[in-house]
């Protein structure tokens, strides 16, 4: 029996190759200013400034992210940023799905009560100066763990991982209930592991927010330069990218002279700085994409 054959009509085979041309131009229209900073940064300043790197790099070099590693601490903010994205992501992940798993439990006294009080949290905020006289009261300026305490609990993902928790069958903590289970055991046992999509997708998240955040350094940690970030550090770069170009043409000497002259510029500068702040997160996402659809998804479809 041959296998049966669906028509196409023409209307139909022309709106395919129009989707098709749609979406390969907004994916183009969205790659391509990353690639062209990409580019950029690994561009050769004069090269570039005559033909600008529209596809491959103008007078490929190195040089600029050369001069970048060797400032003086971006090692040490590099660390730093990796400390406090691993710390505060483990931590508020843990925070946020053991407090979704609570406000699942229908004997939890006052559950209702504080459920609505965490979801108050997203629409109020005390604002910044009351956030600062917070955290000083606590004494927790020029501390490591203004970077964690304050995100340690987000509304938001909580809400994400209790509406996952829902939906998984009661009859799996019933029977290691059965079994002389806990909460705590269930917790570690039977939720967690099943919670991989969601866990995932706020691993994401939380990484995410952490590894770009520059702010808090800027207004608490400011003081102490050994808790400075590689985003604040940047940041600082990024601002000052005019003056950094001279200071790293005047540290060249001799025969590096000319090369640095060429190959570093303000606008080459930010360029590779974009790159390396950007560059984690892009090496991080592939890892989690096949997690990341299905549990953004969660609670879209109902059964």
């Amino acid at each position: 029996m041959g296998k049966m054959k669906i028509k196409t009509s023409p209307s139909r085979k022309a709106f395919l190759v129009f989707d098709s041309l749609l979406m390969i131009l907004l994916a183009l229209v969205c790659i391509y200013p990353f690639w062209y900073v990409l580019c950029y940064s690994f561009s050769d300043t004069t090269a570039a400034s005559v033909n600008p790197p529209v596809i491959l790099p103008s007078g490929f070099t190195l040089s600029n992210y050369k001069e970048i590693l060797t400032l003086k601490g971006f090692f040490p903010a590099l660390g730093m940023s990796v400390l406090r994205t691993v710390v505060g992501t483990g931590l508020s992940v843990f925070c946020c799905s053991f407090l979704a798993y609570l406000f699942t439990k229908d004997k939890m006294p006052a559950r209702k009560i504080l459920y609505r009080f965490v979801v108050f949290t997203m629409y109020i905020s005390g604002g910044m100066i009351a956030t600062y006289i917070v955290i000083k009261s606590y004494g927790l300026l020029n501390n490591f763990w203004v970077y964690i305490l304050p995100t340690m609990i987000s509304a938001y993902n909580m809400i994400l991982i209790k509406t996952y928790i829902e939906q998984l069958p009661p009859a799996l903590e019933e029977s290691a209930a059965l079994d002389g289970a806990g909460y705590i055991t269930c917790f570690f046992k039977i939720i967690l592991p099943l919670c991989k999509p969601i866990i995932a997708t706020v691993v994401v998240f939380v990484a995410v927010g952490q590894w770009n955040s520059w702010f808090d350094n800027h207004i608490y940690t400011r003081a102490n330069e050994s808790l400075t970030t590689l985003q604040y550090l940047l940041y600082n770069y990024l601002n000052e990218a005019q003056r950094l170009a001279e200071q790293l043409k005047t540290a060249s000497s001799g025969a590096d002279m000319t090369q640095a002259m060429a190959a570093i510029s303000p606008k080459g500068i930010r360029m590779t700085i974009t790159v390396l702040a950007s560059l984690p997160i892009f090496a991080l996402y592939p890892f989690m994409q096949k997690y990341f659809s299905k549990g953004i998804m969660v609670g879209a479809v109902k059964g």
